[in-house]
């Protein structure tokens, strides 16, 4: 049996485009952890935020990560800080195959400016510093991962391609 593939990296990285061809190529079940939460509460991640609070949203990410992660050979997406729980990183690491997807301050920069479905960047007049702070923060806990994969200069079917190559050798 296939151990679950874990995708883990800073929001507006690739996870869940990545995730979905991935379940294609390899014939997996893809769960999207953030797409979970929000048809679980009714309401999207920034509905979430701005109505409970983001303590009520990672209480609701480690449930939701925790049951997500007994599934079997499954491609699973997490939000962007589900890893920097312990008991969702302790989870990955001791039973699945994880890899975070990294990509530079500039191309990430570019990716979420204009998306305003971010709630860490949303109530914040400096966006570029806000998401330096916290890719700096999560990058030691990130760099746990299995393995890393650089992003950068490459398309998705590149990504796909080097996640599916390593994967498949375990």
């Amino acid at each position: 049996m296939k151990k679950n593939l874990i995708l883990t990296g800073m929001m507006g990285v690739g996870k869940s485009t990545v995730g979905k061809s991935l379940s294609v190529s390899l014939k997996m079940n893809f769960i999207d952890i953030d797409k979970l939460i929000e048809e679980k509460a009714k309401m999207s991640i920034n509905q979430i935020f701005s109505k409970k609070g983001e303590k009520h949203f990672r209480l609701m990410e480690v449930e939701t990560t925790l049951k997500s992660l007994n599934e079997k050979e499954s491609i699973i997406a997490l939000g962007g800080g589900a890893f920097m729980d312990k008991a969702i990183r302790d989870s990955v690491l001791k039973d699945c195959i994880s890899f975070w997807l990294n990509l530079d301050i500039t191309r990430l920069m570019k990716r979420i400016y204009l998306i305003k479905k971010r709630p860490l960047l949303n109530n914040n007049n400096n966006r570029e510093s806000t998401l330096k702070e916290i890719y700096y923060q999560r990058k030691k806990i990130y760099n746990l991962a299995n393995y890393k994969i650089d992003c950068n200069k490459k398309d998705k079917d590149l990504i796909v391609g080097e996640i599916i190559k390593i994967y498949e050798s375990n």
